[in-house]
């Protein structure tokens, strides 16, 4: 899957919503008054042949191809970055951030765990998404922006907001400002875009500033 189709380059463009034709219904992904129509998973009355993971590999390699999509396009729409094995192990009566797209209480299934794993196995391989913490296999930063690309959105905030030359801290930029596109961006992915910035010069990471700051420059990152 090309970077191209799942991310776009800045942050005011519209969600492009993933359509998936099956046998029983059509996902319309929509971006409208903030709500998420789902119908291509989640159809009854067998879903089998897309929460259950498919043993013909050609439609495995499809089903995982829409999954991967529909992760990503969920994870922009609702601004999640975390995805965890935990998320599809959510007990009865409890309520997660990705329910909508991991289970359908409607007919009481639920995507189980060994099929995320292969899909955040298939995500990390094709760089759109990331193990964090490192070392383990339960848990991604979900790419639905690359680092590069969270560069050039965050410079370009700073830029338009008179942030230059200013010195922000990283819980400034991760906590703070209704317009602020960094946040929720976990730590280790603003140092990740910090850097990316720092090697056109645009960007520094000053350390020991209430737990570490930036500080945005000018420029456009072209050589």
């Amino acid at each position: 899957m090309s970077v191209e189709a799942v991310a776009d380059q800045r942050e005011k463009t519209q969600i492009s919503a993933p359509l998936c034709n099956t046998r029983k219904g059509i996902r319309s992904v929509i971006d409208s008054h903030r709500s998420y129509m789902m119908q291509c998973v989640h159809v009854p009355p067998a879903l089998s042949h897309n929460i259950s993971l498919q043993p013909n590999l050609t439609t495995q390699a499809v089903q995982t191809q829409q999954w991967t999509r529909l992760i990503l396009s969920y994870a922009r729409h609702k601004h999640l970055f975390i995805l965890k094995l935990d998320d599809c192990e959510i007990p009865a009566g409890a309520q997660g951030d990705w329910d909508e797209i991991l289970q359908n209480d409607r007919i009481n299934r639920k995507l189980l765990s060994s099929h995320l794993s292969l899909l955040m196995a298939s995500m990390v391989s094709q760089n759109l998404a990331v193990y964090e913490p490192p070392k383990q296999t339960r848990s991604v930063i979900v790419y639905w922006r690359l680092p590069e690309e969270w560069a050039e959105v965050v410079h370009e905030w700073a830029t338009s907001t008179g942030q230059l030359n200013t010195i922000l801290t990283f819980y400034e930029l991760t906590t703070s400002g209704i317009d602020n596109p960094t946040k929720g961006l976990p730590l280790i992915l603003l140092r990740k875009v910090i850097a990316i910035l720092g090697k056109t010069g645009r960007g520094q990471i000053i350390e020991g500033v209430e737990g570490g700051g930036v500080r945005f420059f000018p420029g456009t990152g072209k050589s």
